[in-house]
């Protein structure tokens, strides 16, 4: 099924050694803007075959205390940034792909356990 916590940087690191691949470092610049603050609950919303999935994976890659960013992110904006090390690497990610849920019933079931999985693990971890 995949690795949900944490799971890394590998998505974001095939996006970055494409050719076509543009900066957009500045929605981190942005998002670290909205940590602990009332507009803390971001929706990244795009038209279809915009970018939605390249964001999410650079968001994980960027947050996720499971792995090491460091040098997938120097020399792009968002280094620029007083925040940046701040917030990289140092926050638990819960990474879902809902299209890979939503093909059967029984999918959205498992969905919905991952779901209450990833709440329990966030609750014990604020414990």
């Amino acid at each position: 099924m995949g690795i949900y916590v944490n799971p890394g940087n590998s998505s974001f690191q095939t996006a970055v050694n494409s050719s076509i691949y543009i900066d957009k470092t500045g929605l981190l610049k942005y998002t670290n803007e909205l940590i602990s603050t009332e507009q803390r609950f971001l929706c990244v919303s795009r038209p279809r075959r915009f970018g939605k999935s390249m964001a999410a994976n650079m968001l994980t890659a960027y947050y996720s205390r499971g792995c090491d960013s460091a040098r997938l992110f120097a020399g792009r904006k968002i280094e620029e940034e007083k925040s940046f090390k701040r917030n990289l690497n140092h926050h638990h990610v819960i990474s879902l792909d809902i299209q890979q849920f939503l093909f059967q019933k029984e999918h959205l079931d498992i969905f919905i356990d991952r779901l209450q999985e990833a709440g329990s693990f966030q609750r014990a971890e604020l414990c």
